[in-house]
């Protein structure tokens, strides 16, 4: 998994009011839990950005003041209307605490069906798994080259090394449907 690096300023004042005036200073009211006790914190707006608009997934290596903790993203909320951050939620790891964490798919191979004129649809983009932090992969690849028209991979018939799949094992990953051009 890939580091991302980030500072943060301790919070003193906490509430609606002081919410408020941190995000018109351009900056983001955060929360790290899962660790001794709950830290309130903020952050610069930029600082976040690539962290965010990614598909990729990363473990934060915040920086409060001079302590360095190892984090990954949890929750993010967004203003319904103008899509400004509000908040950002943020779990602390360790190598001995299991994290639940959404990993994304990657599909490799060229599917049988597709060579005979189907299509390949990807019904997933992220599988949520349960393991260490250390054993949590950037992606998860899922090889389609014996799949068929008509045919599908689902979630039960997948397995990675030192990950829970979490979702229903027949939620479908990825099928190949008919078109005009395979009948």
């Amino acid at each position: 998994m890939k580091t991302f690096e980030l500072k943060g300023t301790k919070r003193a004042d906490l509430g609606k009011k002081a919410s408020k005036a941190i995000r018109k200073s351009d900056a983001i009211p955060c929360v790290i839990y899962g660790g001794k006790e709950n830290v309130n914190f903020q952050v610069l707006n930029a600082d976040v950005r690539k962290l965010i608009y990614t598909p990729e997934i990363f473990l934060v290596s915040l920086d409060l003041e001079g302590k360095k903790v190892n984090a990954i993203l949890k929750d993010i909320q967004f203003h319904p209307v103008s899509d400004q951050i509000l908040h950002i939620d943020f779990l602390e790891v360790s190598a001995d605490k299991d994290i639940v964490i959404e990993v994304p798919v990657k599909l490799e191979g060229l599917a049988e069906g597709v060579k005979q004129g189907g299509k390949l649809n990807q019904d997933m983009r992220k599988i949520k798994v349960r393991g260490a932090y250390s054993n949590i992969p950037e992606k998860l690849v899922v090889k389609v080259d014996s799949l068929g028209i008509g045919k599908t991979i689902q979630i039960g018939s997948l397995s990675f090394d030192n990950l829970t799949i979490l979702n229903n094992p027949i939620n479908v990953v990825a099928s190949v449907k008919s078109t005009r051009a395979s009948k």
